[in-house]
């Protein structure tokens, strides 16, 4: 039997979600800015649950991250600092491979979410320490010098950069085993394992007024 599960600092996101907001929870992020906080939400965006770690974008390499001042490389964020857990279990020892993460309008996972900018990197650091570098992604997924921008999709501005739709996926690493610890460089390791877990720092800034509720997370993969 399968399954694939979100953590957010330690807690289970079922029929829950992120949310993204400014200083604290419930308040608006800026237009064009990024957000200050990230809190584990209902799909309105009105249910405060626990707060999570925050990781807001700074430049095309670099993040703000928990714990540290000022802003550093992305992929020196060590796993437990991630913004969101993905984790696949299943009963038997499989190797996962073509793992895939969307940003999409809750409607159509090809479809992007519009109103709000996405940035996505995925971390690859098991060590905590800052100070060490990881072999995650050095670039965030959705900048304007990250893989794919401008996002081609017709449903968003020309120009837009931002994870969405299939205009520009996240590629997961394949078979990273439990906590990751297997990952590797996310391309080379060919291990089969009862549970896989991917780390991933989310960051996200509208650019309209309004709640973003048409908004969501779409992972998929293959496993043998």
């Amino acid at each position: 039997m399968a399954s694939i599960d979100f953590y957010a600092a330690g807690n289970t996101i079922a029929t829950s979600g992120l949310g993204f907001f400014g200083g604290s929870f419930g308040q608006a992020v800026e237009i064009n800015q990024f957000q200050d906080s990230t809190f584990i939400t209902d799909s309105a965006g009105t249910l405060q649950g626990a707060a999570v770690n925050n990781i807001k974008y700074s430049t095309d390499t670099k993040a703000f991250s928990p714990g540290i001042v000022p802003a550093t490389g992305i992929h020196r964020i060590p796993n437990d600092k991630a913004t969101l857990n993905v984790r696949f279990t299943h009963s038997s020892a499989v190797r996962t491979q073509n793992c895939k993460l969307r940003i999409f309008d809750r409607v159509n996972k090809d479809f992007a979410a519009s109103g709000v900018i996405t940035r996505v990197a995925e971390l690859l650091h098991t060590s905590a320490s800052y100070d060490v570098e990881g072999s995650g992604d050095t670039t965030w997924y959705g900048s304007a010098t990250g893989a794919g921008s401008p996002n081609p999709s017709d449903r968003l501005s020309a120009g837009t950069n931002t994870v969405g739709g299939s205009g520009i996926v996240v590629p997961l690493a394949q078979s990273p085993g439990p906590s990751g610890h297997y990952a590797g460089n996310g391309g080379s390791n060919t291990g089969q394992y009862t549970q896989h877990d991917w780390y991933l720092a989310i960051t996200a800034s509208p650019d309209s007024i309004g709640s973003k509720t048409q908004y969501g997370l779409y992972v998929e993969l293959e496993y043998l």
